[in-house]
């Protein structure tokens, strides 16, 4: 095994250290979600963190780490006789983001139960972690119905196995923390909320403290034991404050007054439900012991807040994680003192001096907030540039609105999401196949039937069937898929008014709003000048998504074939990656075009490289005024879709379009 990385070595990243170090004291407070851009130590720290945690003892031969003190009564492995126990490291289990369902949670041998009777189990990821710690690197990758599993594990401290009324259940606590990159896209605000506490890590821009980042990693790349023996005593100094901090958790009284701080920054913040008041004081908790007091302080409250509310406040996507920390400390402040008992003088080597019982780290910005950019003000509205004008500055988007469902025609196979129809491992039962592979959900009915023809040339003498595998059947479901959602957006000067482009981008970032929901990629092309730009590859951050719109300069003339080109490309590339995933275009045109020679039959061209592919497309009719030509409308023609006008998005949505995209593409079929 290599030797990990000292996490007393780790440089800056405090409010990531002192988070993962709080869950290892009390793992009550629900495991940590770090966010951060990609190289920022998180998963280095989390590795190094295993290192730190006390050892276990373990029963000799359970599979399921049971406590010899304290067995599970509903252990698989049990029951447990006293006596015979082991001692071991605490685990460090990593769950990959393309794990199956029961490499998660385990499998059940349907065959033995069915034939035998015999509950045959075969322990899972959450088994392996049970009384350690659960690393998911890019948890907004996993698939929905595994972090649904994975968090209610963690919630209710045990996983339950279902196979057809055959159902295993064992203990499965386990210190739960995630790493993810907001850039790849975000999780749901349900599932950010069972995270118990989040951290926004960034790299330092203080050159002294990246330049002692780069020499600590070369050293322990040139010689990893050397480099860890170099941290040894700062490492077991750590390791005794977790223990010590362990001993006192029980002894920690959190008082009227910090329980009426904790309520009322809660209320002042508007975070939904209790969960995270609850999160909140016991975090509170659990500082107060990491600083050897058995008295939460106000101090404890305030950092307790800046760990468990900022992933909380997210309406949608478009919000960053954040506070307003002036509101915070005049929330603690306007609540102070209303315990009957004083507080003692605050800790100055406490967690709210921010060192996280590490080694002072050198001088250097922590880790940076999640303010968003601040969006371009609008101008006044103006008359349309003519085409060949200028470059245009940017216009803000009119506010979004709610869309209705945008779903592609047919029934697909991509990855799991909440839009078109496609076969999945989730659903409703819709047929039974022989199984590919492991079977992972049996279809009961089609197995009986499979196997009782055959029961008397098996010598069938007793109550059980006498199942073979060939009998057994996979069932086939039905239920939704994400899709390609790739915007196409004209940005040449024929688009440069004002008020009609604000109207755009404003749809644009309602579909963008819906695209996230239904767990979409997206991407965005656009094409202004000479040329078109890939502005956005697709991606799951719808987050990317909006800035780069909002940023979107006008002016020029029209090349709609390159956009189109530049589309079909995406698209193309995108079919190698993914070939699963369907898509759709959102085409966003006055339907002119000026750019390059013989432009109109160019694009036409273009266009019914969509319709032989079958692809299903959107044209958003941006042409205004009193005389009106209609291009759009045989823009979509050629593509093989249909057109709206950019006055009938509101009373609509384009989502609303996809019905006639859907007959479109069945009349042609």
């Amino acid at each position: 095994m290599s030797t990990p990385f000292p996490f007393t070595a780790v440089v800056g990243q405090d409010d990531l250290r002192l988070a993962l170090l709080l869950n290892a004291v009390s793992p009550a407070v629900g495991g940590v979600l770090v966010r951060g851009e990609k190289g920022t130590a998180k998963s280095t720290a989390v590795r190094a963190l295993s290192v730190l945690m006390p050892g276990l003892d373990v029963v000799a031969g359970c599979r399921f780490s049971c406590d010899p003190g304290s067995p599970d009564p509903a252990c698989p492995d049990g029951p447990h006789e006293p006596g015979a126990f082991e001692s071991r490291p605490a685990r460090m289990v990593e769950l990959p983001v393309g794990a199956s369902e029961d490499r998660l949670v385990g499998a059940l041998d349907i065959e033995r139960a069915l034939a035998e009777g015999v509950k045959a189990f075969e322990p899972g990821l959450l088994a392996d972690a049970h009384r350690g710690i659960l690393y998911v690197d890019e948890v907004n990758l996993l698939h929905d119905h595994l972090v649904d599993l994975l968090l209610d594990a963690a919630a209710m401290g045990a996983s339950y196995v279902e196979r057809e009324g055959v159902s295993v259940r064992h203990a499965a606590r386990f210190l739960l923390v995630g790493t993810m990159n907001p850039e790849e896209g975000e999780l749901r605000p349900q599932l950010l909320d069972r995270f118990g506490l989040t951290v926004e890590v960034a790299a330092s821009r203080e050159p002294d403290q990246r330049v002692e980042v780069v020499r600590r990693r070369l050293a322990y790349d040139d010689d990893p034991e050397g480099f860890a023996a170099r941290w040894a005593d700062e490492e077991s100094a750590v390791r005794a404050r977790i223990a010590a901090a362990r001993e006192l958790l029980p002894s920690v009284r959190l008082g009227d007054g910090a329980l009426r701080q904790i309520a009322a920054t809660c209320a002042a913040f508007e975070v939904d439900g209790m969960r995270a008041d609850i999160v909140m004081a016991r975090t509170a908790v659990a500082l107060a012991a990491w600083a050897g007091r058995t008295d939460v302080l106000a101090e404890d409250v305030r950092q307790a807040a800046l760990l468990a509310l900022p992933h909380r406040r997210r309406r949608n996507p478009f919000d960053a994680p954040g506070m307003d920390e002036d509101k915070l400390d005049q929330t603690l402040e306007q609540f102070a003192g209303e315990d009957e008992d004083p507080d003692p003088d605050p800790d100055p080597g406490g967690p709210g001096g921010g060192d996280g019982g590490q080694p002072p780290p050198s001088d250097g910005d922590g880790p940076e907030g999640g303010d968003t950019a601040a969006r371009p003000e609008a101008g006044e509205g103006g008359e349309p540039q003519p085409s060949g004008a200028g470059e245009q500055s940017a216009v803000r988007a009119a506010e979004p609105f709610r869309t209705k469902v945008l779903s592609v025609p047919g029934i697909g196979e991509g990855a799991a999401g909440r839009r078109s129809r496609a076969r999945t491992e989730h659903g409703r039962t819709t047929g039974a196949r022989r199984p590919q592979g492991a079977l992972t959900k049996l279809h009961l009915a089609a197995t009986v039937q499979a196997a009782a023809p055959h029961q008397r040339a098996r010598g069938r003498s007793g109550r059980g069937l006498v199942i073979r595998r060939d009998d057994l059947r996979q069932a086939t479901r039905e239920g939704r898929e994400g899709n390609l959602v790739l915007f196409v957006v004209d940005a040449s000067g024929s688009m440069a008014a004002r008020q009609r482009m604000s109207a755009v981008k404003g749809a644009v970032l309602s579909l963008l709003l819906d695209a996230y929901q239904r767990r979409d990629k997206v991407g965005l092309v656009t094409f202004r000048g000479a040329a078109a730009d890939v502005a956005l590859p697709p991606t799951s951050s719808v987050d990317a998504a909006a800035v780069r719109l909002e940023s979107l300069p006008t002016g020029g003339r029209t090349p709609l074939a390159a956009g189109l080109l530049k589309a079909h490309d995406v698209l193309r590339v995108e079919r190698l990656r993914d070939p699963a995933r369907r898509a759709l275009v959102v085409l966003v045109t006055d339907g002119r075009a000026t750019g390059g020679p013989e432009p109109v039959a160019l694009a036409g061209r273009a266009a019914r490289l969509f319709a032989a592919e079958g692809v299903a497309c959107v044209v958003v009719d941006c042409e205004s005024g009193p005389v009106r030509l209609g291009l759009a409308a045989q823009v979509a023609g050629e593509l093989g879709g249909s057109a709206v006008t950019l006055d009938e998005l509101r009373a609509e949505s384009i989502a609303g379009l996809v019905r006639d995209v859907q007959g479109t593409s069945r009349r042609a079929a």
